[in-house]
């Protein structure tokens, strides 16, 4: 179920709201990601004129219809565990940046590379293996239902239990 919702996040829709009507478009992460590249950091910011870590993973999640909170820790509280070698696109992964906790975010978007607001450089990629930096700092990754997407996936259906049927019921 994780890999289909996680496809669907690739897939994924950017939800936009305009007082209290929504509309849905179809966009992936990448495309939600890749107009963000180059914003600069600001503390505690949210928007693209500027992004603090957890500021800029909350507002990449709420283009996917998320509401997540606008602290990294918090965030770190949320969803299912993953592994280092399971990662997938999508996937929150979190660093020990100042040595006591949780403190830092951003959004793993495969080949090894995560995309995030770093400090004095604002959006950017980085490797998550950087040997002089964050993979050191490297504490876990978390994998974040998403709801709207979830209902949009297509049902599968139970293959045994079609197998099972007699012939002339599995044709209907």
């Amino acid at each position: 179920m994780r890999k289909v919702v996680m496809s669907f996040v690739m897939a994924g829709m950017l939800v936009m709201g305009a007082g209290a009507a929504h509309a849905a478009e179809s966009a992936t992460l990448q495309d939600v990601v890749s107009e963000l590249y180059g914003v600069p950091y600001k503390a505690s910011g949210t928007s693209k004129k500027g992004f603090d870590c957890s500021g800029f993973t909350r507002y990449v999640f709420d283009a996917l219809g998320v509401d997540l909170p606008h602290n990294s820790a918090a965030q770190y509280e949320l969803g299912t565990a993953v592994a280092k070698k399971d990662l997938q696109p999508g996937d929150l992964v979190f660093f020990n940046t100042n040595g006591r906790s949780i403190s830092h975010v951003g959004i793993y978007i495969g080949n090894g590379t995560f995309v995030h607001s770093e400090t004095g450089r604002g959006v950017v990629n980085t490797k998550l293996n950087d040997p002089y930096y964050w993979s050191k700092r490297y504490v876990g990754a978390k994998r974040i239902s998403i709801p709207a997407l979830e209902a949009a996936a297509p049902k599968k259906e139970n293959a045994v239990q079609a197998a099972s049927l007699p012939e002339n019921q599995a044709q209907k």
